[in-house]
C-alpha cells in the first residue's frame, strides 16, 4: 500500500512519522533471571539451532543475523534490568522500552504495571498482589455458585461451551484445570459487569494473560507445558492475576461489548475509511466484489486479531499495545489497517467474493514471529502519525 502524500502537509506529516518511527527490535530472549523484581512475593523464572546451509555465504549471513539478533536482545534485557533496579521505575520509561517488546522474564510485571493492576513502587507490589488475589477468590466463593440459578444459567452455559473452543490447537488450553480457571474468570467478570456482559470472543482475551503470567513458573514453551506438577497456589495466583488484568483491558474496550457492540461497529467503519485513504484501489476492489468490511474485520476488532496469528505474536503485539496511549482501543485500528493492506497486491489479484473471503479467513500467518509483529507495529505507528484522528468514538468524536 502506498500512502498518499500529494499535499505539502501530507509530506510534512510523513517526514515527522519517519523521524518518530520506532526502530525495530527482535524477539525477547527466554533466559532466567535471578533478580526478584516482584519484591517479596515471587520471582519470574525463566532456547533452536539453524540448519546447515548449502553454501558458506548463506551460513555466514545466518550467523551474522543471529549474532545481531542476540546482541539486540541482550541490549533490551539490559534496558529492563536497569529500569527495574529502581524501587519505583518511571512509567514512561517502562512504556518506551515495552513498545519494542518485553523480555520474557520481565513481561508479567510490565503488563501488570502498565495495565494498572500493580503500582510501579516495588515496596507496594506484594501487598497489592496479596490483597487483590484474596479479593478475587472471595468473588469466586460468593458469585460462582450462582451459575446454576435460572437468571444466570444461560450465561454460564455460553461460557462453558466456548471454553473448549478457545484456541484448541494449544495443548495447555485443553487442560481441565485451565478450562476451569477460564470459566471462573469469565463468569465472575460477566456477573460483576452486567452492563457489558459476556459475548463470544472475550474468552480469547483471557489466554495471553494466562500464558504470560504462567511463564514465570515454567521454562520453555508454556503453550505445551505440563502443569500437573505446579503447586495449586501458583495456579490460583495466575488465575487471579489474569482476572484483574482482563478487567482492566475490558474497561478500555467497554463499548465493544455493550448491547449491539457499537464500539466494534464504529471501528469497522473507521477501518474502511482509513483503508480508502491509504489504498483506494484495495478498497474499491473489495467493494466491486461485494466484500463488506464487517464480514472479515468484525472478529479482528472483537478478538484483537488473536484468531489471525499465533498466540506468541499476539503477546508480542500486546507489549506495544500496553505501551501505546489507548493501545487496545485506538492503536489497534492502525494495526488492522496495515495488516489488511499488507496483503493488498494478492487480494487485488483475487477474482471474486468467494476467493477474497477464503483468503481473508485463512491468512498465511502461521509461521509469523516477533519480527513480523515489530514491523507491523512500526508501520502502524507511522500510519497513526499521518492520520491521528482516524478513530471515531461511539459518541462521534475523534
Amino acid at each position: 500500500a502506498v500512502v498518499s502524500t500529494q499535499s505539502t502537509g501530507g509530506l510534512s506529516k510523513l517526514n515527522i512519522a519517519l523521524e518518530k518511527r520506532p526502530s525495530l527490535l527482535p524477539r525477547a530472549t527466554k533466559e532466567n533471571t535471578a533478580n526478584n523484581i516482584y519484591g517479596s512475593v515471587g520471582r519470574p523464572v525463566q532456547t533452536q539451532s539453524a540448519g546447515t546451509s548449502s553454501s558458506s555465504t548463506q551460513t555466514s549471513e545466518v550467523d551474522h543475523s543471529k549474532r545481531h539478533t542476540v546482541n539486540r536482545e541482550e541490549k533490551q534485557k539490559a534496558r529492563f534490568h536497569e529500569l527495574f533496579k529502581s524501587d519505583c521505575p518511571d512509567i514512561d520509561a517502562i512504556k518506551k522500552a515495552a513498545w519494542f517488546g518485553c523480555p520474557r522474564q520481565y513481561r508479567p510485571l510490565v503488563w501488570q504495571i502498565l495495565s494498572g493492576y500493580l503500582p510501579p513502587n516495588k515496596t507496594r507490589r506484594a501487598d497489592t498482589l496479596g490483597r487483590k488475589r484474596s479479593e478475587y477468590w472471595r468473588f469466586v466463593a460468593q458469585y460462582f455458585k450462582t451459575r446454576t440459578d435460572a437468571n444466570f444459567s444461560s450465561l454460564y452455559h455460553q461460557i462453558h461451551i466456548d471454553i473448549p473452543r478457545t484456541n484448541p490447537a494449544v495443548p495447555l488450553f485443553q487442560e481441565q484445570k485451565v478450562q476451569d480457571a477460564f470459566e471462573r474468570v469469565l463468569y465472575i467478570w460477566a456477573y460483576r459487569n452486567p452492563g457489558s456482559g459476556y459475548v463470544q470472543g472475550i474468552n480469547d482475551l483471557v489466554t495471553p494473560f494466562y500464558v504470560v503470567f504462567l511463564s514465570q513458573y515454567i521454562e520453555g514453551n508454556v503453550e505445551r507445558a505440563d502443569i500437573s506438577q505446579l503447586a495449586d497456589e501458583i495456579l490460583a495466583n495466575t488465575e487471579a492475576d489474569t482476572y484483574w488484568c482482563l478487567c482492566k483491558l475490558l474497561e478500555s474496550l467497554h463499548d465493544n461489548y455493550t448491547f449491539a457492540q457499537p464500539g466494534i461497529q464504529m471501528k469497522v467503519h473507521d477501518l474502511r475509511r482509513l483503508v480508502n485513504r491509504i489504498d483506494k484501489q484495495l478498497d474499491e476492489h473489495l467493494e466491486r466484489n461485494v466484500v463488506e468490511y464487517l464480514q472479515f474485520s468484525f472478529r479482528w476488532m472483537n478478538n484483537l486479531l488473536m484468531r489471525e496469528m499465533p498466540l506468541s505474536c499476539t503477546i508480542r503485539l500486546w507489549d506495544t499495545y500496553f505501551a501505546e496511549p489507548n493501545g487496545f482501543s485506538h492503536f489497534h485500528l492502525y494495526v488492522c489497517a496495515k495488516f489488511l493492506t499488507r496483503w493488498s497486491k494478492l487480494i487485488k489479484s483475487l477474482p471474486d467474493f468467494q476467493a477474497v473471503m477464503l483468503f481473508l479467513q485463512s491468512l498465511p500467518t502461521s509461521k509469523w514471529t516477533d519480527d513480523e509483529m515489530s514491523e507491523l507495529a512500526s508501520e502502524a505507528f507511522q500510519l497513526k502519525c499521518l492520520f491521528p484522528k482516524a478513530v471515531t468514538t461511539v459518541a462521534g468524536t475523534t
